[in-house]
Formats: C-alpha cells, structure tokens, sequence
C-alpha cells in the first residue's frame, strides 16, 4: 500500500521503516530537515511540507500521524483538512486524549474523510519486534487498511486489532499506560526494598535475571528493568525525578468519571508527582504538626 507518514522521530521514522521492509511505498514529512534526510536513507521518500506530502500520495490518500498529543496533533489535523478529497483516511497513531480523537473524527466526518486513532505501544524496540496496536474506527476503513496493520504488527494475526469505535483505541492505548504506571512503580518499589536489606548484598541484576525465567512477574518490562540494572546498578548521575506523559492522570480521570477504584494506578502517578518536589512544604509541615502537638524533634536543614 501507499502511505504518508507526519512524525519521523523516533517512531514515525521506525514505523516507516518497518512499512517500507514490509513492501509499502512511504513518503513522509517532518519539520526537522534532518529527520527528513535520515529517513530517506531507509527508503522513504521524504517531503518538505504538507502539501508536498498530499501531493504525493495517490488517492484514497492514506496519512499517519505520528506527532506529540495536544496543540501540535490539533493543528497538524487542522492544516490538513483543506489538503485532502472525500475518502482520504488520517490515523492518529500518537497518544492522543480519546475524547480529542471523538471531536477530530466528527470534524473530518462532516468533511467526507475518514479518522482512524490507533494507539501505539512499541517504542524504540518496534521497529525490529513490531508494534502493538489498540484502532478505533469504521470497520470497513480499518478493513481496508489490513495490510499496514499487518505489517507493522510482531506478526499479521498477533498484537493488533480493531477495539471498537473511533476514539476505543487512544481509550484503550490510554488504560494500556495506566498500566504500565502501576507495573513499573511495583517493580521500582521491590527493587529498592531488595537494595535497601544491605545486610544480604543482593546484587539486583542477578535477582531480575532469576526473575526473568519461569516467575509469575516476568515481563518484557522487567527484561528492560534488569538490562538497566546491569548497565547501571546504582542508577549513578539519575536523578529521582520521574515525569508522566498525561496518559496516566487521563486513566486516573476516567476512573473517577466511571466510579471505578483503581488505587494502584492513581498512587503510581501520584508517587512521580512526589518525585519532582525535592523541597517538600508538606513534609515540613507534617515535621512541625509533630512538634506542635507531641513535642517530637524536627530535623533541622
């Protein structure tokens, strides 16, 4: 199939890649002049704007975003309205709100042009082990668009599947991050919990390796936990400062909206919160309630 491809960063670029190897044409564009040239030594054929992306595809033009969520989705979606003709198709493979992806496909709906949200999950190791896809959409459209799927997937029946309705799969993508939230704050916790009982010496790189084979906890995150734990046994020169891509306080939100108890992932995003405030004012004021009432000791600075 022919594709357009908006985003050759990190994704965009693997993604397009992995497309190309699969046997499609990609053209693509990013603002980035050398995003664009590397891109064009994997075999994409590179466009230095918008209009020369649509101009180069054959129509039904088929165009992947693969840029940052918010501002720069909404406007990039914006600027190409005008550029398409009724039965082009734009998926959204970035971590776009769900309900940003309902109010874009309604607008493209009432110009006649299909809108596809495809939530993503590969990162730096999809371009070799492929990519898991979550896609809402029209069922024909994402019918017709088997191939790509096919393709960028780890195999044409595994990791990728049309969830429901347009805006499913950035809900679906969005919980799939939640998770993540609670899984990698589990295993930071049991690691510091190990390192902490210095009296054992447990080298940690050993006891993930363990892990990794026949345990109940392996994962293909602890795998990357346990390589970073081998490169890297102390974490030297890392800061304990964790930030949080939105898609965590998004399935937070849609607990509360649902009435849904999820403890678990609302403490995980609240703990990278807790991560960013190296000058705590409520722990000073818990220190000094302390002594108000009881008369305990605070630990001067």
């Amino acid at each position: 199939m022919e594709l357009g491809m908006i985003g050759l960063g990190r994704m965009g670029a693997n993604m397009a890649e992995r497309l190309v190897k699969g046997g499609h044409k990609v053209s693509g564009f990013d603002p980035n002049a050398d995003a664009r040239k590397a891109a064009e030594a994997d075999g994409i054929a590179p466009a230095t704007s918008l209009e020369a992306l649509v101009g180069a595809l054959s129509s039904p033009r088929v165009v992947w975003l693969m840029v940052p969520a918010g501002k720069i989705t909404d406007d990039t979606v914006d600027a190409l309205l005008p550029l398409l003709d009724e039965g082009d198709t734009v998926i959204d493979g970035g971590n776009s709100n769900y309900k940003d992806s309902l109010r874009r496909a309604q607008l493209y709906a009432d110009h006649g042009l299909g809108y596809i949200d495809c939530g993503t999950s590969g990162g730096v190791w999809g371009l070799k082990e492929g990519y898991s896809m979550m896609i809402g959409g029209d069922e024909k459209a994402v019918e017709a668009l088997r191939p790509i799927f096919e393709t960028l997937a780890p195999a044409k029946d595994q990791g990728w599947g049309r969830v429901g309705p347009v805006g499913s799969g950035h809900y679906t993508k969005m919980v799939h991050n939640g998770i993540e939230y609670g899984m990698m704050q589990a295993y930071a916790e049991g690691f510091s919990i190990l390192r902490h009982k210095q009296d054992f010496g447990l080298d940690l790189h050993q006891v993930g390796e363990i892990w990794r084979y026949g345990s109940v906890v392996r994962s293909w995150l602890l795998d990357l936990t346990t390589d970073a734990l081998g490169k890297n046994p102390n974490m030297d020169g890392i800061a304990p400062y964790v930030v949080d891509s939105g898609e965590g306080r998004w399935t937070v939100d849609a607990a509360l909206e649902l009435n849904v108890p999820a403890p678990v992932i609302t403490l995980s995003l609240m703990e990278r919160f807790r991560s960013r405030d190296d000058d705590s004012f409520a722990d000073k004021l818990l220190s000094s309630m302390r002594n108000e009432f009881g008369g305990h000791a605070i630990k001067k600075e």
